[in-house]
């Protein structure tokens, strides 16, 4: 597949040179295996891997400041998005938008693998439950 959606042109370096930082040690255990700040990047974007074995578990319901955008990776997860309850299966993405409280629980069988992408340089999160 060709891509040309710009003119290279038309854009200029902006100085910054290319960074690297470890995401995740696969010897660590427990769902949280870590996350990147964007500003440890020098970008405005923070990830984070979650996972976990056990249909029925997830994180706690919480709220971002910026929205946050989900990569399911591997199995089923059961968001809880404001109202909506949205199932995804591994290849899809969904979007809790900024200021909206949302959590998420394995549905199973097997792993469940998450890529957290949060749209801020800095991961700032307030647990509601």
């Amino acid at each position: 597949m060709t891509r040309r959606d710009f003119d290279p042109a038309t854009v200029r370096p902006d100085g910054r040179r290319p960074a690297k930082a470890r995401l995740f040690d696969g010897g660590v255990s427990g769902p949280y295996r870590g996350f990147v700040n964007g500003e440890v990047l020098g970008t405005q974007v923070t990830v984070l891997t979650y996972g976990n074995d056990e249909p029925g578990t997830g994180p706690v319901l919480h709220v971002h400041p910026y929205d946050e955008v989900f990569v399911v990776q591997e199995g089923r997860a059961r968001f809880f998005v404001g109202e909506e309850v949205i199932d995804a299966d591994a290849g899809e993405t969904v979007l809790g938008p900024a200021g909206v409280p949302h959590r998420f629980v394995n549905l199973g069988p097997g792993r469940l693998q998450t890529l957290d992408i949060h749209l801020s340089p800095r991961w700032i999160q307030t647990n509601l439950e």
